[in-house]
């Protein structure tokens, strides 16, 4: 039996109200997806982060599913996203009948390279969406800047940034449809979760009919269209509300992480550290990353990690370079 520490890769902030809140959901009764505590967070959430709506769903890539619908992108359509990122993006896209169309990235970032944008952009294109990486903003304004000159609909995946700001506004405020993820390793967790926001009366009407499997208005189950069962429960609002609360500790504590961590590494040769800053953000931290300059440096330092019960993970794997999309 080892005596060592062990360092997960992270552990959620559960030290607020989650507890009472949780128990005020049993104790009435509303654990479903028709408590008050769905709405509250939803209203809260969209205010914190500067838009009129808020709609709750079970996870991100939910989320990201139902903005896609919402936007009416299918087959035919291209939607320029980056190759570097999870793949729910690429995954709602090409279920939805569409074609992502791939930009690497920064090599200092890790965003997506803004520059590479309008290249790719065709009578085809409809959308641009962006995902801010690991805790650093992609840069926001040749972005809309292009979605105005094109008319592009722009939908920005914000799951990695939760309070993170671009030349002083919160991430999640500029797309057409922006999505949050609450799964466990976020600054906000709700066990699992998502939310999208936006300031369109029609989409926001759009995105809560497709997470309630598109309910019509009048007879109950006639359905002129396909939705999804993707609601969230008045249990994991619950948190979702306390987690709020605390957001701002949150970020304190994980740029302290970020920043012991910048200090006590900076003697390593052969790694790259993430990006403190850039002209337009301070980085939050949502991992910390390290690239090796060779997969045996990387390797040594995975297995020294492990040895010492650190927890890692690899990064993201390329989209262009996924199996799945190789066929």
């Amino acid at each position: 039996m080892s005596d060592k520490i062990s360092v997960p890769v992270n552990t959620p902030l559960l030290a607020g109200n989650e507890k009472k809140s949780l128990m005020e959901c049993i104790d009435t009764g509303w654990i479903s997806s028709e408590g008050e505590f769905i709405k509250q967070f939803e209203s809260k959430f969209s205010s914190y982060i500067g838009l009129e709506h808020g709609i709750a769903v079970s996870n991100g890539s939910a989320a990201l599913d139902i903005a896609v619908q919402a936007l009416e992108l299918t087959g035919g359509d291209e939607v320029i996203m980056p190759t570097f990122t999870i793949i729910s993006p690429a995954l709602s896209i090409v279920r939805a009948g569409a074609t992502p169309v791939l930009v690497d990235c920064d090599p200092l970032t890790w965003n997506m390279d803004v520059r590479q944008i309008e290249p790719k952009i065709t009578a085809k294109t409809k959308a641009i969406l962006v995902v801010h990486i690991y805790g650093l903003p992609v840069d926001m304004d040749p972005v809309m800047e292009l979605c105005k000159k094109y008319k592009l609909k722009l939908i920005e995946d914000a799951a990695e940034v939760h309070g993170q700001t671009y030349k002083g506004k919160k991430c999640g405020s500029f797309g057409d449809i922006s999505i949050f993820s609450f799964y466990p390793n976020k600054h906000i967790t709700t066990g699992e979760g998502g939310m999208l926001l936006t300031n369109d009366k029609y989409l926001k009407e759009r995105c809560q009919k497709l997470r309630n499997l598109a309910f019509e208005p009048g007879r109950r189950f006639v359905h002129k269209e396909l939705g999804w069962n993707y609601r969230m429960t008045n249990l994991q609002a619950a948190i979702g509300l306390a987690q709020l609360e605390n957001i701002e500790k949150h970020l304190i504590k994980k740029r302290a992480i970020g920043k012991q961590y910048h200090d006590g590494l900076s003697y390593l040769k052969g790694y790259q550290l993430p990006v403190r800053s850039t002209e337009y953000a301070e980085n939050i931290y949502w991992v910390f990353g390290l690239v090796a300059e060779t997969e045996e440096k990387c390797q040594h330092a995975i297995r020294l990690l492990t040895e010492n019960n650190i927890g890692t993970r690899p990064f993201f794997w390329c989209m262009h370079e996924q199996p799945v999309f190789k066929k």
